[in-house]
């Protein structure tokens, strides 16, 4: 089998757990704070499914994935899931249930990142056959989950970090910043394409390396 074939058959357990647990995450939380819209619409689960966007969790993906291994790099995948669905006048407190329920995404990221740490230190002690697969999809579930943890608190409409960001603005700036969410996307896509995304994300990303290369290490 073709070598980077096989890298991303590594990657797709990785990215699968990634969207959903972000999703479903979202579900959980608005749920906690009063809002059962997802639950009630098949969200508040963990079967990939309910979350896959048909160009967001395929189409991009493949893409980019085709795309560098064409240019003769390792393959990039990088996607995203459909956004869970919320009625925020369900919520007990508005601002506190959007700003916990935006949260709760990254923070899966963040909570996945440090797993995969965990399995990337379990592969070192695991006979070669196993440790050598564990250890290249534990490196890229580390890698996926940070740069979509810091990818999504990025405070731009519809992102997460858009959304906790809105929570604190007065309700005229609110309203003002809320215009942005219909182009949100193609702002995102167009950093994305000229490469100004890589720019801005790398540096945070590369502090949790770090903190991850430590810990690593320290095992």
């Amino acid at each position: 089998m073709d070598l980077n074939l096989r890298i991303i058959l590594l990657m797709i357990l990785p990215l699968i757990l990634a969207i959903t647990l972000h999703e479903a995450a979202h579900a959980y939380a608005a749920r906690h704070f009063g809002d059962k819209t997802a639950e009630q619409l098949g969200r508040l689960t963990l079967n990939p499914i309910a979350h896959i966007d048909p160009i967001g969790t395929i189409l991009v993906p493949l893409l980019m994935a085709g795309s560098s291994m064409a240019m003769g790099g390792m393959p990039m995948i990088f996607g995203w899931a459909k956004p869970v669905p919320i009625i925020t006048r369900n919520f007990k407190n508005v601002r506190v249930g959007m700003r916990i329920t935006a949260l709760a995404g990254p923070l899966s990221n963040l909570a996945m990142m440090i797993a995969w740490l965990i399995m990337a230190i379990i592969a070192k002690y695991v006979p070669q056959n196993m440790g050598t697969p564990l250890g290249l999809m534990s490196q890229f579930g580390i890698v996926l989950n940070a740069a979509l943890f810091v990818l999504n608190m990025l405070p731009i409409l519809p992102l997460d970090g858009g959304r906790v960001l809105d929570t604190f603005l007065p309700a005229k700036y609110s309203f003002q910043f809320n215009k942005i969410e219909p182009y949100g996307i193609w702002i995102v896509l167009i950093l994305l394409l000229t490469g100004l995304l890589w720019k801005i994300l790398t540096p945070i990303i590369g502090v949790l390396m770090v903190f991850n290369n430590l810990i690593f290490q320290m095992f």
